[in-house]
């Protein structure tokens, strides 16, 4: 393997050319730009055989990729924030088709008013449309993230999109020290694409007509549901053949760190877990027992992982970088409508905090979690579900 220094961005970069694309569509927007602008210079040096498509809009961007993997061709694109609203429709359509590619989301604020920096609602608002999404910590994770998903996606059990996000500008464009694969290990990883299907000399393959009566459609969409419920074996099967060849397991699904004796959990994903950890060592170093569970992948939602993780602890802390207006942050929202029905009477509480950017560090995950052992303490119970922290 080599080591290289390399943002999130030029990861996502190598880790499509490793991957053998064969189609790659391209429209900027910052801060997703460097994907496509790193690919596209790998083209021009010779060191990647991929078709480039520059398109007039994000619309158009996923509906060429659509196109070429529907042909039976690895593609990929990239977006972010308002480009990712723009090819809403499509989302939705290629999720419908049972179309495998692969798409980055570099998350970023949703205007107005106008801004680049990060937060989740981008890529939460896709959590309903048969996309697998992940959420990735650091740059090696978008690397390896990136080539796991194409083979996730491709698997007959699956066969349906995947999303791989990352932090804007804190992973996006910061440079971390990353181990780049062979390319001989991941072809043995990664086979070429091939379709679940056969077309035959004179045969016609139909996608997205209507369909004869609603009760096809209706199956249809549910399998797409069970398609990503099978998933949550496949994922972390790949997981384990990955770390197999390069000593990297990331966990699969979900990620604990310290969790077995923890009496408390931050519950988090992307970026910002990397300061919970801290955070946590530090609560430790003070008497509070505090573990990290990192979700990995909002969909499919591991909510039996997530379940066995918190069940025992005397609380929970779930922190959204994106809320659901008028409710609470999705993460948390996912999260408390699966401990319900089990009846886990453990006192949790939803902290959104770190909106359009604001910055949110371990010291103040530090301060949120003595306050909330504090709180739980004193009355067995906390005050209110949903608490607005936007930072120091």
């Amino acid at each position: 393997m080599v080591r290289l220094t390399l943002t999130g961005n030029h990861c996502v970069a190598y880790a499509v050319k490793l991957s053998k694309v064969k189609v790659v569509s391209a429209y900027p927007i910052t801060p997703q730009t460097t994907i496509v602008e790193k690919i596209s210079e790998l083209v021009d040096l010779g060191d990647a055989d991929i078709k480039m498509i520059r398109v007039e809009s994000e619309h158009s961007a996923l509906a060429a990729v659509y196109g070429a993997a529907t042909a039976g061709v690895r593609a990929f694109t990239a977006t972010s924030s308002h480009g990712l609203l723009y090819m809403h429709e499509m989302v939705w359509w290629v999720a419908q088709a049972r179309v495998p590619l692969v798409m980055a989301v570099v998350t970023r604020t949703i205007g107005p008013p106008w801004n680049i920096w990060t937060d989740h609602h981008d890529i939460m608002d896709q959590r309903d449309t048969g996309w697998l999404i992940m959420m990735a910590e650091n740059n090696q994770e978008v690397l390896d993230e990136t080539i796991k998903l194409f083979k996730i996606t491709e698997d007959p059990e699956v066969y349906l999109p995947g999303i791989v996000g990352l932090d804007a500008f804190i992973l996006s464009h910061t440079v971390e020290p990353v181990e780049i694969p062979e390319q001989e290990l991941v072809d043995s990883f990664l086979p070429e694409r091939r379709q679940p299907y056969v077309i035959k000399s004179g045969e016609a393959l139909i996608m997205g007509n209507v369909p004869s009566d609603l009760l096809t459609n209706s199956r249809m969409r549910w399998d797409i549901h069970l398609g990503l419920r099978r998933a949550e074996k496949v994922i972390d099967r790949v997981d384990m053949e990955w770390g197999k060849l390069t000593g990297r397991r990331y966990g699969g699904l979900t990620e604990c760190y310290k969790c077995e004796d923890a009496d408390y959990l931050f519950v988090g994903i992307g970026a910002w877990v990397g300061d919970m950890r801290l955070a946590a060592d530090r609560l430790r170093a003070v008497g509070m027992r505090f573990g990290v569970l990192k979700i990995r992948y909002v969909r499919p939602f591991p909510y039996l992982r997530v379940l066995d993780s918190v069940r025992g602890k005397k609380g929970v802390l779930v922190f959204d970088r994106s809320v659901s207006a008028g409710s609470a942050g999705p993460l948390f929202l996912d999260l408390v409508s699966h401990m319900y029905p089990h009846r886990l009477n453990i006192p949790i509480k939803n902290v959104v905090a770190g909106l359009a950017g604001y910055e949110v560090n371990y010291e103040d995950f530090f301060r949120i979690g003595e306050s909330f052992v504090k709180e739980v303490s004193e009355t067995g119970w906390v005050s209110e579900f949903l608490e607005f922290y936007p930072g120091r």
